[in-house]
């Protein structure tokens, strides 16, 4: 239990703390930071790049992961796996949820300093929402993954790496909040693992010392 406080509480602090970077005294703005980092973006424009990003930007939307996370938690459950069929489940609807009560409590503004590449999204900046929905979705099914963990996890790293690109290319978020959804997603999917197979473990343990005495 304290690894799982331990996890959940460094996920509630890089919000806490990309909050206050991005709005400090309640005063939201475009840090330098995120002035450099969509100033880039606008100038990496092209057709073709313009045309994947858009198209690679849907992989972070509930529209696409509930489906697909529905179907992978039912392949999973065929298989016995049922706590990890609900892990799967959990951790994306987790984080989409943590990420939207972040986005109602900063109410930060979209970024405005360059043309939008997309019709631009009706609810806030801050953190990004589908940043947070495809790493929590791509952790779990990482570590659901049994076989070929290690190439699964770069696969999914560079499909999490992508979305959060195609965010700010596409100038509907700041780099700041992409990397603080990023990151405090990672941590809410690894407490939630470390709550969810805490007895499995334990159990796995106990029987190893039932084994050595």
């Amino acid at each position: 239990m304290p690894r799982v406080i331990l996890f959940w509480a460094l996920s509630l602090a890089i919000l806490a703390g990309g909050a206050w970077f991005a709005c400090p005294l309640g005063e939201c703005a475009a840090t330098a930071f995120d002035r450099a980092g969509l100033g880039l973006a606008h100038a990496l424009r092209g057709e073709l790049l313009d045309g994947w990003m858009a198209g690679i930007t849907w992989l972070g939307s509930l529209a696409v992961l509930l489906p697909l996370t529905g179907v992978a938690a039912l392949l999973v459950a065929r298989r016995g796996q049922r706590r990890a069929a609900g892990f799967l489940v959990l951790a994306l609807l987790g984080a989409a949820a943590l990420g939207h009560l972040a986005k109602l409590a900063l109410s930060r503004p979209r970024p405005d300093l360059f043309p939008v590449l997309t019709a631009l999204p009706a609810d806030w900046s801050y953190p990004s929402a589908h940043a947070m929905q495809i790493t929590a979705a791509a952790i779990a099914l990482a570590l659901v993954c049994a076989r070929r963990r290690a190439l699964w996890a770069v696969l999914l790293g560079m499909v999490v790496l992508l979305v959060g690109l195609s965010r700010i290319h596409l100038q509907v978020h700041f780099p700041s909040d992409v990397i603080a959804g990023t990151l405090a997603a990672a941590f809410w999917v690894t407490g939630l693992h470390a709550l969810m197979f805490r007895r499995l473990s334990e159990n796995d343990s106990l029987k190893v010392h039932r084994a050595q005495a």
